[in-house]
């Protein structure tokens, strides 16, 4: 018997060996840990449980069958991060360069399926350098059956994707259809055809990370919803935003133990507002001093940064904030802003998040660039997610709330179950100096009389009580209260219940 354990130990650490290591001594040169390690910094420390660690590939075309490595270029398992249980899979890059084979596909798709038995969340971690050429089809159908289990799984448990490498080609897609995508900074990189063949093609001469990195994907092109410094770094705010998640569409947030008082009130808001409505300030500040312990996982930092997004806790449970960010573009909604919030929104919704929506929006950006590209449909993906929302919404308007944007921007008449305003709110078609051109034209010439109905039109318009006096805002509130209002809010809404019509699926303008 002890030959047999001695020769299974033997196995076991062949298989954790993974390319060798002078594999992993290069792996280690380039910045990067290897997939083992890494999976050992996201999850609690021994934790993690494996499948199928000896699993080889059945190619024998190309001398494959002469090369065969335990694993195949994919460590798969679960474990718990900070004790709620997490499945997750890493692609290990010092086997054939992580890329995918048939076999290597099918370790994939069964820790998919098992995750979802287990309701449980999924992150893949990916170091790779796409399909296995050497398997042709069969390894393009391994990509197929990942796929189709993303989509299965969308809306169930939450999917995470962390590149911390290379992904390129089919990998690319499966990342795309995940929930969040975070990436490393200098080390990895995404894109569909890589640099050689972009100049065989287009004669464009573009390195990887101009092509594909994290500095194109986290500000430019928004498939990344984050960029981190290093492994460790990415790895540890992945278990941060793993706390703020709830297992599945149906267990509900999770309830972490706070000692922030929900009462706490917050005087400096008083004067967050400045006097000078075209003088910007920070929405942020705002979303810190609301939260419990100050505690805010923002996602799309560098992308469209006249919206801010995130998760933070109120009582100790998640909820999704959204919030013009007056410090850029005045906080005005424009084709990236509102795409970045619908997916958002969406997301909460879909996994019963509740959200808080600070509304400080002059309206929808002006111009050729965005009606050219399709601000009005882009505009309506917000105006749609946030309609067809069944979650708690809490609303609040701090200063500018105009025209169509303020009706996008988690309105009462779409939707939203409490909306507030602070006194400094101004609801209104448009600014006053624009509506008093428009409505009193014949009097552009005379300053005094323009100056007058200017005055005319902020006092009588530009104040949150006439849309009180009609009940579109529920109350006009103290800025310091706001965390407890918005407390008792969410409490009072924690049992919501909509009932909407029998459909396949709505039909959200792409």
């Amino acid at each position: 018997m002890k030959h047999i354990l001695e020769a299974l130990d033997q196995r076991r650490a062949g298989a954790k060996k993974g390319g060798g290591d002078k594999r992993i001594e290069a792996q280690h040169a380039r910045g990067k840990l290897t997939a083992r390690e890494r999976i050992e910094l996201l999850l609690d420390k021994g934790s993690f449980e494996e499948f199928d660690m000896f699993v080889e590939h059945r190619s024998v075309e190309f001398g494959m069958d002469k090369t065969k490595i335990p694993g195949d270029g994919v460590v798969t398992g679960w474990g718990t991060v900070n004790g709620r249980t997490t499945f997750v899979f890493a692609k290990d890059f010092t086997v054939f360069g992580g890329s995918l084979s048939e076999t290597h596909a099918l370790k994939i798709t069964k820790l998919q399926d098992m995750a979802l038995k287990a309701r449980a969340p999924i992150i893949g971690l990916y170091d790779a350098g796409g399909a296995r050429i050497q398997e042709g089809v069969a390894a393009l159908a391994g990509y197929s059956y990942v796929f189709r289990r993303n989509v299965i799984a969308s809306g169930v448990i939450p999917q995470i994707s962390v590149i911390m490498g290379p992904c390129a080609g089919g990998d690319v897609y499966s990342p795309a259809m995940t929930d969040f995508i975070f990436m490393v900074k200098n080390t990895s990189y995404m894109f569909v055809t890589g640099p050689d063949v972009v100049k065989t093609v287009t004669n464009e001469v573009v390195t990887a990370e101009e092509l594909g990195g994290a500095s194109v994907h986290a500000t430019k092109s928004s498939i990344a919803d984050g960029a981190f410094s290093d492994d460790v770094e990415t790895l540890l705010q992945m278990r941060r935003l793993l706390d703020f998640l709830p297992s599945n569409n149906t267990e509900g947030v999770p309830e972490w133990p706070s000692f922030d008082d929900i009462e706490r009130t917050e005087e400096s808001l008083d004067t967050l507002i400045p006097a000078n409505p075209n003088q910007p300030y920070d929405i942020k500040e705002l979303i810190l001093k609301v939260v419990d312990e100050g505690d805010f996982f923002e996602l799309a930092d560098t992308f469209a940064k006249n919206i801010v997004t995130g998760f933070g806790r109120i009582a100790g449970k998640t909820v999704g904030f959204v919030a013009n960010q007056p410090m850029v573009l005045a906080g005005v909604l424009d084709s990236d802003a509102s795409r970045k919030a619908a997916r958002f929104v969406r997301f909460c919704d879909a996994f019963n998040i509740p959200i808080v929506t600070f509304v400080d929006v002059p309206g929808f950006l002006p111009g050729t660039a965005q009606e050219y590209g399709g601000l009005i449909k882009h505009g309506a993906k917000l105006l749609f997610a946030y309609s067809q929302c069944t979650v708690p919404l809490v609303t609040v308007i701090t200063r500018k709330a105009y025209g169509g944007a303020f009706d996008v921007m988690a309105s009462k008449e779409i939707g939203a179950d409490m909306n507030y305003a602070w006194p400094t709110a101004q609801i209104a078609v448009m600014g006053a100096k624009g509506a008093v051109e428009i409505i009193f034209r014949q009097d552009i010439g005379d300053a005094e009389k323009i100056a007058a109905r200017t005055k005319e039109y902020e006092d009588r318009f530009l104040s949150p009580f006439v849309a009180a006096e009609r009940g579109y805002i529920d109350d006009v509130i103290m800025p310091h209260s706001t965390r407890k209002r918005i407390a008792r809010a969410l409490a009072m809404l924690k049992d919501k219940h909509v009932d909407v019509p029998m459909k396949k699926h709505d039909n959200i303008p792409l």
